[in-house]
């Protein structure tokens, strides 16, 4: 055990999925807490005593082992150790997200951490976290410049094609125009038919012609923002990016969500920005020198120290001990719950619903959807009410997140700690 009693000095630090995966002595899968009937813990839910221990001292889950002379022996039936019950105080689990989110604390914080490091504005950043545009992550520029020639003659050719298409249906038109105005002069119609004929096929001629240069500005739309793709551009048009994926899709990478930003910033060279923004620095004025110290600001605190900004971007969800979130049992057996439980079920639920999903093969819309629900249940979790509407209990309560039990002076720190 950690003895947290003497020590020197404290630093906190960006914990990345690997560390949380370490600290923690198993995976919570379920959603469930404890049997409503004999009033133990689920296996793989959020009290489970294999993962966070046992709920009495020296006593497994199957009562194969009691007393302390098992101490240590795992039971090979139900997997829990024997050891003392106050060990629930301090082991912890993980769940192991089907997608990665982003952690509130740094793209919602004021000012957004993850915003100066990538130097994007909050809303645009929020709505790639949240699935409402796609972010250009990686652009092959040698290659597009290489091949751009052949690709204006592509793009050129098919062009010509829709205008020899459009002018071989208005001519197939004029034709059966014609056809029409002679069939009902023979058959000794009034001109007020003809006139009706007649305007009817202008109508047709002219949304033919509308028709095809909508989709030859189309094309010329999208080679040209494709022309002009930059890494961290934008996209708010989903078939606008679509068309551009499916058409140049070897020269660029993009994607929505937490993902999009995991691999922005896995190729992010914090060592060549920081040169640049010193530049800028150096060279620039006014706002645009403001907002260079400031960004430098945190580039070079993750120089300075050991964290990686990776850690910005969560696979997996640490669960804190149990006994720190009670299950407490009332008159009337009825249970009083922390709301962290709550929260974490949310979680577990919409994470469990996701792998079931991706499973299927369901569409890419209904996946991305689940994978926004996803984010803001761990967004909820870790700061209730930082973003949108809180999530709340019974009576319209805003449910206390795990950052409500850290602040203030009844959280953790000030209460128990200090």
């Amino acid at each position: 055990m950690l003895d947290v009693n003497f020590f020197d000095e404290l630093r906190i630090g960006l914990a990345t999925a690997d560390d949380i995966r370490q600290w923690s002595h198993g995976e919570v899968k379920k959603p469930e807490t404890i049997n409503y009937r004999t009033l133990k813990p689920e296996k793989d839910g959020l009290f489970c005593e294999k993962i966070f221990g046992p709920t009495r001292d020296w006593e497994c889950y199957c009562g194969k082992y009691k007393r302390v002379r098992f101490k240590g022996i795992i039971c090979e039936r139900c997997g829990v150790e024997v050891t003392r019950s106050k060990v629930r105080r301090e082991r912890m689990g993980h769940i192991e997200l089907a997608a990665p989110v982003t952690h509130i604390w740094y793209f919602k914080g004021v000012p957004s951490r993850l915003g100066y490091l990538l130097d994007l504005a909050p809303k645009d950043l929020e709505k790639v976290i949240y699935f409402a545009a796609y972010m250009i992550t990686w652009v092959d520029d040698e290659a597009r410049t290489r091949d751009l020639s052949s690709l204006e003659a592509n793009i050129s050719v098919e062009k010509q094609q829709l205008e020899q298409r459009r002018d071989a249906d208005l001519e197939a038109r004029a034709k059966k125009l014609e056809s029409d105005i002679a069939q009902l002069e023979a058959e000794g119609a009034k001109s007020d038919a003809r006139r009706k004929v007649k305007e009817g096929a202008e109508r047709e001629m002219r949304q033919i012609r509308d028709r095809a240069q909508r989709e030859i500005d189309r094309v010329e739309e999208v080679f040209s923002r494709f022309k002009g793709l930059r890494v961290q551009d934008l996209e708010g048009d989903e078939l606008l990016y679509r068309e551009m994926r499916d058409r140049f899709g070897i020269y660029f990478r993009g994607g929505m969500g937490a993902h999009a930003i995991q691999e922005r910033l896995q190729s992010f060279d914090l060592e060549s920005e920081a040169a640049s923004l010193r530049e800028t620095i150096r060279s620039g004025k006014g706002q645009k020198k403001a907002r260079a110290l400031k960004r430098l600001k945190v580039v070079s605190a993750f120089l300075n120290t050991t964290n990686s900004p990776l850690g910005m971007v969560l696979d997996c969800v640490p669960v804190i001990p149990p006994e720190l979130r009670p299950m407490v049992q009332l008159d009337g057996g009825r249970f009083a719950t922390s709301d962290l439980n709550d929260l974490y079920r949310r979680v577990i639920n919409r994470n469990n619903r996701l792998k079931r999903l991706l499973d299927l093969g369901a569409p890419e819309i209904i996946v991305n959807n689940e994978k926004r629900m996803l984010q803001e249940s761990v967004d909820a979790l870790f700061d209730n009410g930082r973003r949108g509407r809180p999530v709340t209990g019974p009576g319209n309560r805003p449910l206390k997140s795990l950052s409500d039990m850290l602040k203030g002076k009844q959280g953790r720190f000030r209460q128990n700690l200090l």
